[in-house]
């Protein structure tokens, strides 16, 4: 019988699965005496257990509370209660709309280095003040990182953490945790009870993961890779730029002369606000161009018109933004192939990334010093009504119809506009007209995500979708927008996917990076 829809405890209601992994399954619940939602992770027992293993699991599940309870930080994850339900503890946790690291990489294959340095900033302290509150992780990995649709990154999944003082859980000779990001000392036979070092090597495994696709030492079988890890050289990470100090320095093979939590918290928050200049990431790198051998090879396929009092309108703008796209890629040359210019804004990707910029302050004039410089390899362009982006040098710009300005390069386009949404609430828009208009004009399309977040303190929407062009799959992003005066603002960016992580960084700097009018 399915566990949907059950009330747990007297007050969790099983909404949706979000995740399954070998300890437990955690649900999607509505706390129906506060009304919020919360997460909750239900023990898996294994059948033929022994009393003793099922009360093992059963105390490993109250410490992996215990654990995180001990920390306040707000990269750590927040437990608000351990509740029994037929026999099995249960841990009630905030609830945050998200994706984990591992995710993103399946779906993107690597990280921008700067994009990797912000991620494990906010890991390092994490870390730090577990560590200061006495808790070891003990599996640090990309499945275990959390990255919040709202902009938050969290550590999570304290189910094998340590504290001193505690008997332990481990049988003689067993080893717990995954065996890609496990420091060399807990390969050794006769080493003592693990440090915080430990947990310094798997942040370095993962951010080495991150900016090169796959773990340090990762080979054929567990054994081999465990061999790796004791006697071998971690190589080069070719892509990591200005964190390959900061790799380098978290797998040192003795865990004595490894860089600690704070020295890596400090360097990661260096090469995150360095920007892109200098970042060697191959997703910044541009592909060379080649002309369209016939315009019929561009694929033009339109959404709908943002504005939903406008349904008459929307085939006319929808025809004279295909026209501009035919032209625009003709124009510049761009590769065989197309680009979907959504005219609704309407936008998505695969690779489950959250909208940047959400928590910074309220929207501002060009004069906040709270916003970011422009990066190397960018300048800021004048956009519409008032509003200035920072864009990728070389990018074609390209007036649209109404209040809309483009800059094209290849097959990906950049879009900023001033649009009005019925009600100011977009993500309701774009569910109204999610299935009339916009599956109807984007075969193909899948949503990944549509979600109410917060940019720059104000409410705001992001939505993410995949579609099939003609020649190719497609991802494309969006985040629409308030400003201070209630004027309404969307940043789209739509290109190939096979060719996402080399054009997403022009979606994150415009948002990150863009000026409103005072």
């Amino acid at each position: 019988m399915s566990d949907l829809g059950r009330l747990v405890a007297g007050r969790y209601r099983l909404v949706e699965r979000v995740g399954r992994g070998g300890m437990g399954t955690v649900w999607r619940a509505e706390d129906e005496l506060l009304g919020r939602y919360v997460a909750v992770k239900k023990l898996h027992v294994p059948p033929h257990l022994h009393d003793d293993e099922v009360q093992r699991l059963h105390e490993r599940t109250r410490r992996e509370a215990r654990s995180a309870a001990r920390i306040t930080h707000p990269n750590v994850i927040v437990v608000h209660d351990v509740v029994d339900d037929e026999g099995l503890p249960c841990i009630v946790m905030e609830y945050i709309p998200s994706v984990t690291v591992s995710d993103l990489l399946k779906r993107q294959g690597t990280l921008p280095p700067v994009e990797a340095a912000r991620i494990g900033r906010a890991m390092a302290a994490a870390l730090r003040a577990a560590h200061d509150a006495g808790v070891l992780h003990r599996d640090i990995k990309p499945a275990n990182v959390l990255l919040g649709h709202d902009g938050r990154i969290v550590l999570t999944d304290f189910g094998i953490a340590v504290e001193p003082g505690t008997p332990s859980l481990t049988r003689t000779g067993e080893l717990v945790g995954s065996i890609h990001y496990m420091a060399p000392e807990r390969l050794r036979p006769g080493i003592a009870e693990p440090g915080p070092a430990c947990d310094l090597w798997a942040l370095g495994a993962t951010l080495y993961q991150a900016v090169q696709g796959s773990s340090p030492f990762q080979r054929g079988t567990p054994m081999e890779t465990a061999y790796a890890i004791a006697t071998e050289e971690c190589p080069p990470p070719s892509n990591a730029g200005h964190l390959t100090p900061v790799i380098e320095g978290l797998l040192v093979k003795e865990p004595e002369q490894r860089m600690d939590a704070h020295e890596a918290e400090r360097l990661l928050s260096r090469a995150a606000e360095t920007g892109t200049d200098r970042l060697h990431s191959p997703a910044q790198a541009e592909e060379p161009v080649h002309a369209p051998t016939n315009v019929e090879q561009v694929e033009t396929r339109v959404g709908s018109s943002a504005d939903p009092a406008a349904p008459p309108a929307s085939g006319k703008r929808g025809r004279r933004t295909a026209l501009w796209i035919v032209s625009a890629v003709v124009t510049a040359a761009t590769v065989t192939g197309g680009m979907l210019w959504h005219a609704n804004g309407g936008a998505s990707s695969s690779t489950h990334r959250s909208a940047p910029g959400t928590s910074s302050p309220s929207p501002s004039a060009s004069s906040s010093p709270s916003l970011p410089p422009v990066p190397h390899g960018y300048h800021l362009e004048q956009a519409a009504q008032g509003v200035s982006v920072p864009v990728r040098d070389g990018w074609t710009s390209k007036s649209l119809p109404g209040d809309e300005v483009g800059y094209i390069s290849g097959l990906a386009g950049l879009r900023i506009s001033v649009v009005q949404f019925a009600g100011g609430d977009p993500v309701r828009h774009w569910r109204e007209t999610e299935e009339a208009q916009t599956r109807r004009d984007n075969p193909g399309y899948e949503r990944v995500r549509m979600e109410h977040t917060t940019f720059r303190g104000r409410p705001a929407g992001y939505w993410e979708f995949t579609f099939q062009g003609r020649a190719r799959k497609y991802r494309a992003v969006e985040l629409a927008f308030s400003g201070t005066d209630g004027t309404q603002y969307v940043v789209y960016l739509s290109a190939p996917n096979e060719q996402w992580s080399q054009y997403r960084p022009a979606f994150d700097t415009a948002v990150d990076g863009i000026r409103l009018r005072a």
